[in-house]
């Protein structure tokens, strides 16, 4: 199956039901088929190959990403956040292209040989124009490139992931219900466009016959009013959203803007889910159901799930083994294998820890002039996880972040959990730090709770009494805040060359570490 099918089976059967924008004078599903159409014909009469997409999150995505598919070329969106030269090299890599761009992206395009740009008010003018001729008819390989994702590049030059129509067309009907939605509920989608999130959720949404209202950029006030304004029924978010949701509420007088009555359900994922902050989620707003989705650009989104039962379940859980899968990412779909692995390949004992390996049709495991899959399809995500005996799937983060201490390898994501438990503690990022005598000594950068009072000696000995002494963090600094990519995950990174920078007399307690 092919994206285009999507399009044209939503917009045969959902007719006259709203499918984007909002409530009233929004666009209809029939109307979204036609408009993509148009799209498609104007991406198809233009120069290049593929479809770059360099814009906020604007209704133009969908017309974009639908357009394209339509019109059998790749689809590429971008990360806008990329540093001018990074961009460049992308854009060299994606000629012949045109790339649709927004006034506050389009100046940032350079002169590249065989790129063109396309102005987002052109592309949702032709949309909109019913004198534009539709394009019709047009066949499409399912195994023909439907969309490329480029890595942010901050570690190098940035992967181009590979999704062909069969991996997302497999995602979606394997896990979404044709025309399920009621014709009441709405989506509020705020993630980036350049995010695996933001694809499914255009598809997901179109398949399961969901009205979507797009918000530009993340804020926590505006997404509140929007959820009010519009009725909104679902909504996916990353973990440090969620904080910033939980405080706008807690922040807000007494009435209506301390409650959310449409809400019924918010997907979350995109990074760890601190375990305080989905415990104060679930506390706070008990009517909402909750779902942890964990995937990979690489995987067409999502491949584990931890559904409402299972949070309820685990949060009023008395017994340590239940009450642990609120830290989960939940049971793997149907639709996927997923088996744990140890450094030679071979499948380990439940719960002990290795590499989350995982297969279906729904993975690609390919990157631009290269697959990432072995000879049985097996795709190695380079995830460190664990499954229980009861097939719960437990993620600690990636491999390459592990801290080698004196030849043990300690997890940044066990550290950082253990850290967040301390009642003191808002967020925390854990990572390696280079040192002569052990190789690497654990490093940690704190946000403290605006009521907090811990220093950081009690937050390290937070940690020995917690775990072990090996985790103390030989140097713990307490920041006003951390850096994060727009999609949640924190720049440890950025933080690791911070701290190698500076002297090591500003090592702070590595004797503890021992």
């Amino acid at each position: 199956m092919i994206v285009g099918l999507l399009v044209e089976m939503a917009a045969d059967a959902l007719g006259e039901r709203m499918a984007l924008g909002p409530r009233n004078g929004g666009v209809t599903f029939a109307e979204l088929g036609l408009r993509a159409r148009r799209v498609a014909r104007l991406l198809d009469e233009s120069a290049g190959d593929r479809i770059g997409f360099l814009d906020l999150n604007t209704d133009a995505f969908p017309l974009a990403m639908l357009g394209a598919a339509l019109a059998g070329k790749p689809f590429a969106p971008l990360n806008y956040r990329m540093t001018d030269s990074q961009l460049r090299a992308v854009l060299r890599r994606l000629a012949p292209a045109t790339v649709v761009a927004g006034p506050e992206t389009a100046a940032r395009i350079p002169q590249v040989d065989g790129v063109s740009v396309l102005p987002r008010e052109s592309l949702l003018t032709t949309a909109a124009d019913s004198g534009a001729q539709p394009l019709e008819g047009r066949d499409t390989d399912p195994d023909s490139v439907a969309v490329l994702l480029f890595t942010s590049g901050t570690t190098g030059e940035p992967k181009a992931a590979v999704l062909r129509h069969r991996n997302l067309t497999s995602y979606i009907i394997s896990s979404i219900d044709f025309a399920g939605a009621g014709e009441d509920e709405a989506a509020l989608v705020s993630v980036p466009p350049y995010h695996i999130a933001a694809v499914s959720a255009v598809l997901s949404n179109l398949y399961s016959g969901r009205r979507v209202v797009r918000l530009e950029s993340f804020d926590a006030a505006r997404w509140t009013g929007l959820i009010r304004s519009e009725a909104i029924t679902h909504a996916m978010v990353v973990p440090t959203m969620l904080g910033r949701i939980l405080d706008d509420l807690d922040g807000a007088p007494d009435g209506e803007h301390r409650i959310l009555p449409s809400l019924r359900s918010i997907s979350y994922g995109g990074g760890p889910m601190p375990l305080p902050l989905i415990e104060r989620a679930l506390d706070r707003l008990p009517e909402v159901d909750f779902v942890n989705a964990y995937g990979l650009t690489e995987t067409s989104s999502t491949i584990a799930v931890l559904g409402p039962e299972d949070h309820r379940t685990a949060f009023g859980a008395t017994a340590a083994s239940v009450k642990a899968r609120l830290g989960s990412v939940g049971r793997p779909l149907p639709s996927v294998e997923v088996s744990i692995r140890d450094l030679d390949g071979e499948p380990v004992a439940d719960g002990v820890r290795g590499e989350i390996w995982v297969r279906g049709d729904q993975v690609s495991g390919e990157y631009i002039g290269r697959r990432a899959t072995d000879d049985d399809g097996w795709f190695h995500t380079r995830d460190a996880g664990s499954l229980d005996a009861d097939g719960f799937l437990y993620v600690y983060g990636r491999l390459d972040d592990v801290i080698v201490r004196g030849g043990e390898n300690l997890s940044p994501g066990e550290i950082e959990a253990c850290l967040l438990e301390h009642v003191d503690v808002a967020e925390a990022a854990v990572f390696g730090i280079p040192d002569p005598e052990w190789g690497e000594v654990v490093a940690a950068a704190v946000v403290l709770d605006p009521r907090a009072t811990a220093g950081a000696d009690e937050l390290r000995e937070h940690v020995r009494v917690h775990l072990r002494s090996t985790c103390v963090p030989a140097r713990l600094e307490i920041r006003a805040e951390l850096p994060y990519t727009e999609t949640g995950k924190v720049l440890r990174r950025v933080l690791r060359d911070e701290f190698t920078a500076t002297t090591i007399g500003a090592v702070n307690g590595s004797s503890s570490c021992t």
